[in-house]
């Protein structure tokens, strides 16, 4: 199989005589061992099926499915975008080792680097979305860069091959936050350098609001001899170690397992995603020209917008759409947000249903205000996903807030 639509909803589900016709729940905690050889090595290499914690058959259906739509090497997922993300880091970082990251960044992504990584000895310098602030910020024990494809909130596009250029140059590996790219259907981060991709799978991959989850995926034969965290496992499985650290940290060491039940929704999920993003894309780029237009709305933000100073770049990296989350500013939040009836107040992304929420008071509270400017993040800004309501109705909407 080729084209997108078609893995998205045959890949990872079995064929044969009697078989079901859709990705089975496994909810065992453990499986059984014919001989004692057998269980000895599945302990020792974490290859298999032993616990639950490491391995589940629903989990590894979902992985294939994700990696096929990415064109991974290797999936691993787990229990949250967040743990996703923490496992990123320490499968390539240790004590002493520093990241550079874009400041276009998730709230809980900059939670990580600015309060949590510091009490591990991992330090980060946060610089603008852009390759070349990145080059100023490098140093010696960098280990990696970090970006997202399309930024929360603004929506925001990244230079990737500037970013994953300036990473190998200097022996560094390079995570793609992929999330608003709907798991590879409007971009495919590999294929412009990345080393390593993360998900929030609870978007646009399980999109329906439904249940949380997250992935870690990986390219085979990227130049690890800079990571020092990663040359044990090297020595043993070569250029599979970044792959094998990231699900020996996740899932084995920390625990972070996706139940088997959120992993049978997030595949349900994947098979609509492709028709869910076309109209959202859709929707979105309407509805950004609608507000760009609106004498209440003091600015927009969105790629898709030929005014937007990332419309080059979005039509460079993303195809198939521009994405399905803007941002605009009005005079008062609080008044558009009561004056609401149909969009909802909630902090989620990639819902089938259009949703707001006020990020310098939610998803950013925690910043500091000169944090929550660097990333955009201003008292008027409004964050907005768009789903794939009546187009009309949710103008509407928005016209009677404003």
């Amino acid at each position: 199989m080729k084209d997108y639509s078609s893995k998205a909803v045959h890949v990872g589900i079995p064929r044969g005589h009697a078989e079901p016709l859709g990705i089975p729940i496994y909810p065992a905690a453990a499986y059984q061992f014919d001989e004692l050889d057998i269980a000895a090595d599945e302990f020792q290499q974490n290859s298999g099926y032993s616990y639950i914690r490491m391995q589940n058959m629903t989990n590894k259906a979902l992985e294939e499915r994700l990696s096929s739509l990415e064109g991974a090497d290797a999936t691993v997922v787990m229990a949250s975008g967040q743990a996703a993300t923490m496992a990123a880091f320490l499968s390539t970082c240790k004590a002493g080792d520093h990241i550079v990251a874009s400041s276009a960044v998730f709230g809980g992504t900059a939670g990580l680097l600015n309060n949590v990584l510091p009490n591990l000895g991992i330090t980060s310098t946060i610089v603008d979305n852009n390759p070349e602030a990145a080059r100023a910020a490098m140093r010696e024990n960098t280990r990696l860069l970090w970006v997202e494809t399309v930024s929360n909130p603004n929506g925001d596009v990244a230079d990737l091959k500037g970013w994953a250029d300036l990473a190998h140059e200097h022996g560094a590996l390079f995570c793609v936050d992929n999330t608003l790219a709907g798991v590879g259907y409007l971009c495919r981060p590999f294929e412009h350098g990345a080393d390593m991709i993360m998900h929030s799978l609870t978007k646009w991959a399980g999109g329906h609001g439904s249940a949380l989850a997250g992935c870690i995926m990986v390219k085979h034969g990227s130049n690890i001899d800079n990571i020092p965290v990663l040359q044990d496992l090297k020595a043993q499985y070569g250029d599979q170690a970044l792959s094998r650290k990231v699900r020996s940290i996740g899932v084995h060491q920390l625990g972070m397992t996706l139940s088997p039940f959120n992993a049978f929704m997030i595949a349900q999920g994947l098979e609509t995603l492709e028709l869910r993003m076309l109209k959202e894309c859709d929707n979105a780029l309407q509805i950004a020209r609608f507000l760009k237009d609106h004498p209440r709305v003091k600015s927009v933000n969105y790629s898709g917008l030929e005014t937007s100073p990332f419309h080059a770049l979005g039509q460079k990296y993303l195809k198939n759409g521009f994405g399905a989350v803007m941002s605009f500013e009005v005079e008062d939040p609080q008044r558009f947000f009561a004056s609401l009836k149909m969009i909802r107040m909630v902090a989620n992304l990639g819902d089938t249903r259009t949703l707001c929420i006020h990020p310098w008071t939610t998803t950013h509270g925690r910043l500091t205000e000169a944090g929550k400017q660097a990333a955009g993040v201003t008292p008027y800004l409004i964050r907005m996903t768009v789903g794939v309501e009546s187009l009309q109705d949710i103008i509407a909407d928005l016209e009677g807030a404003l």
